[in-house]
């Protein structure tokens, strides 16, 4: 068995090859800089600010779909989706360091998991093919920004929907429910995040894992790295204690870890959707419909079942919520 120092180096490297460090994970929290006029520049609390929570809004809640999904390749004219139609391909954002959510397969090289697999089900809605789909690997904290500025159609990337970033892009209904844990030595008293008070606790800079460790009452010291593949290196190399984020890539994590466990219960919620761009609401409808199709069909259950079957049967999936 290989020791922890071995483990250490081995992710180093890994990190290195698959540019593990120029992507995170989970919530970014922080919505785009204010402007004049601007959707941002309205919000009534910095939702970036450790212990502020923007509550004027149902993040849940997306729009609704509007009539029947139209045949694959037959896009309505004039249509977001004839226009992605026409281009040949379905441009998604997403990370390639959320191992069984948005990870590059060391073998094929391909960017793959089950957000990929939510997105190229849109493609298979617009082109009847899967396939016909652009990854673009963007950072974390460019998924609200590559939406506004067009670089992408849509992100599927661990993100959580709440109300500062709906002010600057819509999301779909959400199609995944998540929460945050925390990640410790197998060898742990630990049961959960509370009794890690003073220890360090690591989180992707700027996302809102790391702004809810400091909101812990025992008070673990919140220790930045720019991303959760980073934050993984520092805990092999006992730099830090502990790491805190979404339960569904502190999974990942663990299962490249044999010394490492999940712990606690969840103590955040974290609704996961898919963020397109204001300028095209009718497809956010589309995705809407698209996804409540699967949700129905089976779909959902057998995209959890092909990446997340290890940790037991599909629950059921999230029920949407339209505005």
């Amino acid at each position: 068995m290989r020791t922890r120092a071995a483990l250490a180096a081995a992710a180093s490297v890994t990190l290195v090859m698959l540019g593990f460090g120029l992507a995170g994970c989970s919530g970014d929290s922080s919505p785009l800089p204010p402007k004049a006029g601007g959707p941002s520049a309205s919000a009534p609390v910095d939702a970036g600010a450790p212990g502020a929570v923007d509550t004027s809004c149902n993040p849940r809640a997306s729009l609704r779909p509007s009539g029947a999904l139209p045949a694959p390749g037959q896009m309505p004219a004039g249509s977001t989706m004839a226009v992605i139609q026409k281009r040949g391909r379905l441009i998604l954002g997403t990370s390639q360091d959320t191992l069984l959510f948005s990870s590059r397969n060391p073998f094929s090289g391909k960017v793959e998991g089950f957000d990929v697999d939510m997105a190229r089900q849109i493609a298979q809605a617009i082109f009847g093919d899967p396939d016909k789909i652009q990854i673009k690997v963007i950072g974390y904290d460019k998924r609200v920004s590559s939406v506004v500025d067009g670089s992408v159609d849509i992100v599927a990337d661990t993100m959580t929907a709440n109300c500062a970033r709906w002010k600057d892009v819509d999301f779909s209904t959400i199609y995944y429910n998540a929460g945050q844990k925390v990640l410790v030595n197998s060898t742990s008293d630990a049961k959960s995040i509370d009794d890690l008070g003073g220890k360090k606790v690591c989180a992707a800079s700027g996302s809102t894992s790391y702004d809810n460790i400091a909101k812990v009452p025992t008070k673990p010291i919140a220790v930045a790295k720019p991303a959760f593949g980073d934050c993984l290196v520092a805990f092999q190399q006992n730099q830090v204690d502990a790491i805190s984020t979404d339960d569904t890539i502190l999974a990942g994590m663990a299962a490249q870890d044999p010394y490492a466990k999940v712990i606690g219960p969840r103590f955040t919620d974290e609704p996961y959707g898919m963020a397109t761009s204001k300028k095209t609401p009718d497809f956010t409808r589309f995705v809407n419909a698209v996804l409540e199709k699967n949700k129905q069909n089976g779909t959902w259950a057998a995209t959890y079942k092909r990446w997340l079957g290890a940790f037991g049967a599909p629950p059921k999936p999230p029920k949407a919520e339209y505005q």
